[in-house]
């Protein structure tokens, strides 16, 4: 699978209408989309970000019924496009960032990857200092973020690779990942798809 062919993820947002009642404002593949040229086939395709907690919550606010089916988040009054936050991997101070990411299997790059494009693809992510890359390292997409996050893989099998030891994962299975230096390795023959919830986090 190509980067112009990664899996494509339906996002849907809803919102509470002036009467208190339930609407769906966006449906549509997320907007967001980012690749790794080292890694044919790898997409991470972020669904929402929040900059605080409590999360805001808004109501629809003088929009006409015809405005709301499809309607842009752009449109709907009290209601914030937040996919037009600066990108990173990591959620903005007290908050927190959804993504959905494909892996390739390694078997496609893993030979061939170089310090350089691990350098670019941490780059292109907005998180350069998350990489802890080294020749060494047991998987060159070694990171470390100030986050508490959670894993639930959707689709395929991956390991989850740490620094004293690796773990199997296969759809269905969650990992509550606490600020722990990592990669994810897919050693399978087929793409892997894991939902990611990131929580800002305090050392």
């Amino acid at each position: 699978m190509s980067n112009a062919t990664a899996k494509t993820v339906r996002r849907i947002v809803t919102i509470d209408d002036e009467e208190g009642k339930s609407v769906a404002i966006a449906d549509s593949p997320s907007p967001d989309v980012r690749t790794d040229h080292a890694r044919p086939g790898y997409s991470s395709a972020r669904i929402w970000v929040t900059d605080r907690t409590p999360a805001r919550i808004a109501r629809i606010q003088g929009v006409r019924e015809t405005d709301r089916t499809p309607a842009r988040i752009a449109r709907i009054q009290g209601v914030r496009e937040t996919l037009d936050m600066p990108h990173t991997m990591e959620p903005p101070p007290r908050g927190s960032v959804c993504r959905v990411v494909t892996f390739p299997p390694d078997k496609d790059f893993r030979d061939r990857v170089t310090a350089r494009d691990v350098e670019a693809f941490f780059r292109s992510m907005g998180s350069p200092g998350a990489s802890t890359y080294t020749p060494d390292a047991p998987h060159p997409y070694m990171q470390k973020t100030n986050t508490l996050d959670f894993c639930l893989v959707l689709e395929g099998e991956i390991t989850l690779v740490l620094d004293m030891g690796e773990v199997a994962l296969r759809a269905g299975d969650t990992v509550v990942q606490r600020g722990t230096n990592h990669a994810w390795s897919n050693r399978s023959d087929r793409p892997c798809v894991v939902a990611f919830s990131s929580h800002d986090g305090r050392w």
